[in-house]
């Protein structure tokens, strides 16, 4: 018996995921710039009260492993960062369809939250959507492997965005990294966990679906009791 594998949208479909996480973007940004009232970010509540700060415990502030993700520290940050989300994600929301997708972009940005916690020295303020992009990219990877499609393009891809990481101050390189292992683990829980635990006449679509979001969810879970044990301690 043949193993399902997860529902494939329409390559025509528009990807209305990434454009709406797009535009959560942008009038976020809006929003704190004109709470601001200029670039100086710490004087809009909704930047200092949502950016991630390691190194200084969270106060049981814990929404800051979402919201961080949602905020930009500059025009070019957020501008490089939606542009790079449109490129990456929009076929891939196709290939993985809405919800999965969504929920892979989740966990990668909680993954990447959860390494800047648990890794990043000295007190920092991490914000920014790069970590659940770095995601999308270890997630098309695991997916390009899974239909054993060429992958230099993508490996090449991730190697010069570590290198850049590593090389230009102020990037969070931990970030990049969590989001980057977190969202290769959530497609390959979508893509080849149902077979290792399903046997063949098992394999429903109904049961391959929900192995791959009990998986998804346990990943969720797992980067969340990182950040904020490690948010309490700090």
């Amino acid at each position: 018996m043949t193993s399902p594998t997860p529902a494939v949208s329409s390559a025509n479909a528009k990807p209305i995921v990434t454009y709406t996480l797009i535009a959560i973007n942008v009038v976020v940004f809006a929003a704190v710039l004109l709470q601001a009232g200029g670039t100086t970010l710490f004087y809009s509540s909704i930047y200092r009260e949502g950016v991630l700060i390691s190194g200084a415990g969270f106060d049981d502030q814990y929404w800051r492993l979402l919201t961080s993700g949602f905020l930009h520290q500059s025009v070019p940050h957020l501008a490089i960062n939606m542009f790079s989300l449109y490129i990456i994600g929009a076929d891939l929301e196709r290939a993985l369809g809405r919800g999965r997708y969504l929920a892979i972009y989740l966990v990668s940005l909680l993954g990447g939250s959860a390494a800047v916690m648990a890794f990043q020295s000295g007190v920092t303020a991490t914000a920014g959507a790069s970590g659940a992009i770095y995601g999308l990219m270890g997630a098309l990877l695991i997916l390009l492997l899974r239909v054993k499609a060429p992958v230099q393009t993508v490996l090449g891809v991730i190697a010069i965005n570590i290198v850049i990481s590593v090389t230009i101050p102020g990037i969070s390189l931990f970030g990049h990294l969590g989001g980057l292992v977190f969202g290769a683990a959530a497609a390959g829980v979508v893509v080849w966990l149902p077979a290792r635990l399903l046997p063949p006449e098992r394999r429903t679509q109904a049961a391959v679906s929900r192995i791959g979001w009990y998986g998804l969810a346990a990943l969720a879970v797992i980067a969340v009791v990182i950040g904020t044990s490690l948010g309490a301690v700090a």
